[in-house]
């Protein structure tokens, strides 16, 4: 066995984004079948959140919607003799605690101050890294009729925001990383906001009220949550409603592999003779061909990365075996990804 000791030369670092279907069927990027869970629902969690499904099999798990209010509304209290606490408020907590890293911060969509929201939270299994920016669009709509199209606005804007979950893009209005032909520019309206968050870093929809609830100009959707103090408003069971109602829902995740590239060279002096039984002699340590004394010829086949003590940490095994004598010399690249 021979050693080489590898120079900082010998390394390059090359990273890769890599796409893939974000739902079970991941040849399929677009789910329309959505799928509740009853027993979920009547358990002590459907008090706070919805599982939805892609089809019956609860091996199918999607996503998660719930909703969460500042004040405590739209949900039961925990205690009749103590107000504001609820599912809803224990909600709007978790995703302050989550999102804005600050007890005191308020959600602001587009401008747009809200005390309450919906959430789209897609299930862990579904993606590896994050979800890809641009590729959302997803459908909703209303007991009056309407649907729109929302999607994040990754495409449209020069500098990326962020808070404590990662990259924050705004929902608009349109497809696929684009704003509908008709809207304004931003694809919402000032008064109201955007529609919400997409936060890809964590795989996350954050739904703006104040934006669904109202027409905007060119047609829409008016979705509003029930916020009665100390009831129950069936929040998270509205926006899973018209979810299902849109029948569509198309998104992708994003991973970036990391490769490292290591530059074996085999010089033409080295690596001629073997220590294999087939070469040397185990007894006496001769060469067993006296042709191999002055014209040896080898074969690699296996290239073994040590650190300095000696530990074997990664084996590359070629494709076939790489002939080597004195008149030869080889560079064999090794890659792992991590």
């Amino acid at each position: 066995m021979s050693f080489n000791r590898l120079e900082a030369g010998d390394f390059v670092v090359s990273a890769d984004s890599i796409t893939a279907g974000l739902w079970t069927d991941s040849e399929i990027p677009t789910i329309s079948t959505f799928f509740t869970s009853s027993t979920q629902a009547a358990g002590a969690s459907g008090n706070y959140y919805l599982n939805v499904f892609s089809n019956a099999a609860t091996s199918s798990l999607e996503f998660a919607v719930t909703y969460g209010n500042q004040l405590g509304s739209g949900s039961e209290l925990y205690n009749a003799a103590v107000d504001g606490k609820s599912y809803s408020s224990t909600i709007y907590g978790q995703y302050r605690s989550l999102v804005l890293g600050d007890e005191n911060a308020q959600f602001v969509f587009g401008g747009v101050t809200s005390s309450d929201f919906w959430v789209i939270s897609i299930d862990r299994n579904r993606y590896k890294e994050s979800l890809l920016p641009g590729s959302t669009t997803l459908f909703i709509s209303s007991s009056l009729g309407g649907i729109m199209s929302l999607t994040d606005n990754s495409n449209a804007v020069t500098s990326v925001q962020f808070n404590d979950a990662g990259r924050v893009f705004q929902l608009i209005s349109g497809s696929a990383g684009t704003v509908f032909t008709g809207r304004n520019n931003q694809g919402y309206s000032d008064a109201s906001g955007s529609y919400g968050w997409f936060l890809p870093d964590i795989a996350t929809y954050i739904l703006n009220p104040r934006a669904l609830g109202s027409l905007p100009a060119g047609g829409g959707i008016s979705l509003n949550p029930t916020t009665g103090s100390n009831s129950n408003g069936q929040n998270p069971r509205q926006i899973y409603e018209a979810i299902k109602g849109g029948a569509s829902f198309t998104a992708n995740s994003s991973e970036t592999i990391t490769s490292d590239y290591i530059f074996v060279r085999p010089r033409s002096s080295q690596y001629n003779y073997s220590e294999n039984p087939s070469f040397i002699s185990g007894s006496t340590g001769e060469v067993l061909f006296p042709s191999f004394i002055n014209n040896p010829t080898t074969y690699i086949t296996t290239v073994g990365l040590y650190n300095d003590t000696n530990e074997l940490l990664a084996v590359a095994k070629l494709s076939r075996p790489l002939q080597k004598d004195f008149t030869k010399e080889a560079l064999i690249r090794v890659k792992l990804d991590f």
